[in-house]
């Protein structure tokens, strides 16, 4: 079904309007699934959008660069939200910018590469399947680890601990200039930390088509110490540069649809609402727990599309396609039942 107007129009820089008539509501749909795991998990849901627009027929460059535009929009709502909410410290985000606009230039060459090699897909795809396993893994380890404590068995508190050891040592690390990060509650900390943070999560931005939240925000919890819905808004402010930045590059690449991402777009700014105030209604210990679960299917729907590639099975590409649309919409359906309840009970 989008095969056709994409294989046709490749060369162009708007996908005509009339060209996805057809898929409109399933691209609304799409983009409020997206859109609400987005305002919840602050991330630009790039590892599900991406994957989901290139196993549907979007050419891999074109996914990331669509993805971006829709990113920009999303993250813009999603941040205002959380903002009003106390959950977005601006000094961090400004300090990982400096980092990010280098990283998503050095992202969006090497893709630009890869192309002339023919060799993008294959690459993009087995780092997207590294990168997801990896970082589930770490996360569901982790939420492992904190319900096995003698103190969880016994107050089953839903709080989380902000230190991890790995933050206590790069807090140690004296490389001037130091800086305080009040809204954060880090009193001191070397200001290339979160700067080195804005180059890995900015030339992931650019090279898989992603805002970096999937990276940034496990890196904001674990590296440096940041508490969850923290971590989540500061994310969401980052990535309105790093998409900002990338769909440019992308755009004068004439490799973006903007009609496709106007249209996710109607779907993803009511899904962003509802992801935003369900996190005033969810601990941070689950928050990561629910991002771990839908990190790892994603990396799952990924796999088996480039097994598809290498194995000539249309059939798995079918299969991960129906994987990656149906985990995002259980999982939007668990946020939105933890928000429903939250309201009825004015649990905060």
């Amino acid at each position: 079904m989008f095969n056709r107007p994409f294989k046709n129009s490749c060369s162009r820089y708007l996908l005509l309007f009339e060209d996805i008539t057809s898929i409109a509501w399933l691209l609304i749909l799409l983009g409020f699934i997206v859109g609400t795991l987005s305002g919840f998990f602050g991330v630009g849901g790039a590892f599900i959008m991406t994957p989901a627009l290139n196993i549907l027929g979007f050419p891999i460059v074109y996914a990331i660069g669509t993805d971006l535009a829709l990113m920009l929009g999303t993250s813009i709502l999603a941040t205002v939200r959380h903002f009003k909410f106390g959950n977005v410290d601006i000094r961090l985000g400004i300090y990982m910018l400096l980092g990010t606009t280098v990283g998503v230039w050095l992202g969006k060459s090497l893709v630009f590469i890869l192309l002339a090699s023919g060799e993008a897909e294959t690459v993009i795809r087995l780092i997207y399947i590294l990168l997801l396993f990896t970082v589930s893994s770490f996360m569901v380890y982790d939420y492992i680890l904190f319900i096995s404590r003698p103190y969880f068995k016994k107050h089953k508190p839903e709080t989380e601990t902000h230190s991890t050891p790995l933050s206590r040592r790069l807090r140690q690390l004296k490389i001037k200039p130091m800086v305080e990060l009040p809204a954060s509650g880090i009193k001191q900390i070397s200001v290339w930390i979160p700067i080195g943070v804005g180059v890995l999560t900015g030339f992931l931005a650019a090279f898989l088509g992603v805002g970096g939240g999937f990276i940034r925000m496990p890196a904001l919890i674990y590296a440096m110490g940041i508490p969850t819905t923290i971590a989540v808004g500061t994310d969401l402010f980052e990535i309105i540069f790093s998409s900002a930045i990338g769909t440019f590059l992308y755009a004068i690449e004439g490799k973006v649809y903007l009609v496709a991402a106007m249209v996710l777009f109607i779907g993803a700014s009511i899904g962003v609402q509802v992801g935003s105030y369900a996190t005033q209604h969810v601990r941070g210990m689950r928050v990561r727990l629910y991002f771990a679960i839908t990190l790892f299917f994603a990396g799952v729907s990924v796999a088996l599309k480039q097994l598809s590639v290498w194995r000539d099975i249309p059939l798995l590409s079918t299969i991960a396609a129906y994987l990656i649309v149906g985990v995002a919409t259980i999982m939007m359906l668990i946020i939105a039942t933890k928000l429903i309840i939250g309201l009825i009970t004015h649990r905060v």
